[in-house]
């Protein structure tokens, strides 16, 4: 289109100029003009005008060529977005049709990057030293308990912990060490399959859920270099199965946490004080002759359900009852049964409290045997106080208060102790802790004593 229009302006200038300079002749140059010479100018104007049509046809071919190639262009792409359409359908119908087979995919071969990706090392180790009242103060404890961890896919996972402990001892009268000791167990190990997002299968030796401290504030977690009394009151672990998880509550982050189980239980150790003994961490029992058997027929089952209530960020409560009940001799009379009711609150990031109450009872050629315990303890951090002292940020302040009343003893009496402690936790950083705690004992119980006692603990 501008070529045309570029040839007829020209056109129309050779006329214009050829008309001016005629015009500007003057009459006797005009009329020296012979016949000839006005034929020649004649004819270059028609051959010139000639040009410029042969040009406009040009230039109209020239536009003709172009919508029809912008016609083909067009129909190119329509016929290249029909082929994408087919293409994307077939795909479809193919992976559709690979879903619906039955016969199971072809195992791929190991990733080693995969594998060692999935395998993880977490753990704790405790160094403890104690000043008892009565006797010399010294390193008591030195403690390693890894943890390893492997995922085997989306659903699988394999988990184990180890307690390799260094212990010196006393003598009777607290005077002198009389030794040390060192063992190495496994603390737990199990296999987990995820069954959905709110139930996950376990099977193995596992950490039972009596009450929330045995899974979630052991070693280097607990705010106190050792345990509540009253925990020694159930059994911490057990080989068997377990369905748990947890169900939402609305939208608002609350949910109902489950877990049911059941395992092989106490059992019974024979001594020559009493041939029907307790044991707690049995899930075999240990006869005189100190051969291993299991002495009872039936496995025993419990759970554990609680309810977890957020309020705000760092603002929950959480509380929760358990309970177990089974047969704990070899000839099936007695049955050991537990019960306990835990609590948790958060108050922001800065202080936190928590709690158990544990009742246990089971037969015994003696009659029944009831002892409970419970205990209480709280912590708050001064960093909570907004205060320039980076020493003073570092360090949370802790208290607890714990009560036994244990099984009667050989002289007829039982054990009743109560435990008030006070200390500090400082942090080196999330993982390296420092704590001292002093303990104030008031029992019937000549072991039990107030002491000292300082803890390095470190998390990884």
């Amino acid at each position: 289109m501008k070529n045309k229009m570029k040839t007829h302006r020209l056109k129309h200038g050779l006329v214009a100029v050829g008309c001016v300079l005629w015009m500007a002749l003057p009459p006797r140059a005009a009329a020296q003009v012979s016949l000839a010479d006005f034929n020649a100018l004649r004819d270059a104007v028609q051959k010139l005008s000639e040009q410029v049509q042969s040009l406009q046809q040009t230039n109209i071919i020239r536009e003709q060529t172009h919508e029809k190639d912008v016609q083909q262009i067009q129909q190119l792409q329509e016929k290249l977005a029909e082929t994408q359409q087919i293409a994307t359908n077939a795909e479809q119908k193919s992976i559709e049709a690979a879903q619906t087979q039955t016969q199971p995919p072809l195992r791929e071969p190991i990733d080693e990057a995969t594998v060692n990706h999935n395998f993880m090392m977490l753990g704790d180790a405790e160094f403890q030293y104690v000043k008892a009242a009565g006797q010399h103060g010294g390193f008591v404890l030195a403690d390693f308990a890894p943890i390893f961890l492997y995922r085997g896919g989306d659903n699988i996972l394999f988990e184990a912990g180890f307690d390799t402990t260094l212990q010196n001892g006393l003598n009777s009268d607290g005077t002198h060490d009389s030794g040390s000791t060192s063992s190495f167990d496994l603390s737990f190990a199990q296999l987990d399959y995820v069954m959905n997002e709110c139930m996950t299968f376990s099977a193995g030796d596992l950490l039972l859920p009596l009450g929330t401290y045995s899974e979630r504030s052991a070693g280097w977690l607990n705010k106190f270099p050792d345990d509540p009394l009253a925990v020694s009151l159930i059994p911490g672990g057990g080989i068997g199965v377990e369905l748990q998880g947890g169900i939402p509550l609305g939208d608002a982050g609350a949910l109902v946490n489950y877990q049911i189980y059941g395992v092989n239980g106490p059992s019974s150790s024979e001594t020559n004080a009493d041939p029907t003994a307790l044991d707690l961490g049995g899930n075999v029992g240990l006869k005189s002759d100190n051969t291993v058997a299991n002495l009872h027929g039936s496995p025993v089952g419990g759970g554990r359900l609680g309810v977890f209530k957020p309020f705000k960020p760092h603002y929950d409560v959480e509380l929760g009852v358990s309970g177990q009940s089974g047969e704990w001799d070899d000839s099936g009379t007695y049955l050991y049964t537990a019960g306990v009711f835990d609590a948790a609150l958060h108050l922001g990031p800065n202080f936190q409290a928590n709690g158990e109450y544990i009742l246990t009872r089971y037969g015994s050629d003696q009659g029944f045997v009831n002892q409970q315990g419970w205990w209480v303890q709280a912590g708050y951090k001064l960093a909570g106080l907004d205060l320039e002292f980076p020493v003073i940020n570092n360090v949370e302040l802790v208290g607890r208060y714990d009560n036994l009343h244990n099984a009667p003893g050989s002289n007829g009496l039982g054990a009743n102790t109560s435990r008030y402690t006070t200390g500090f936790i400082y942090y080196f950083t999330n993982t390296l802790l420092f704590e001292g705690d002093y303990e104030f004992v008031h029992s019937n119980d000549p072991s039990q004593v107030d002491q000292l006692i300082l803890q390095l603990s470190y998390g990884f």
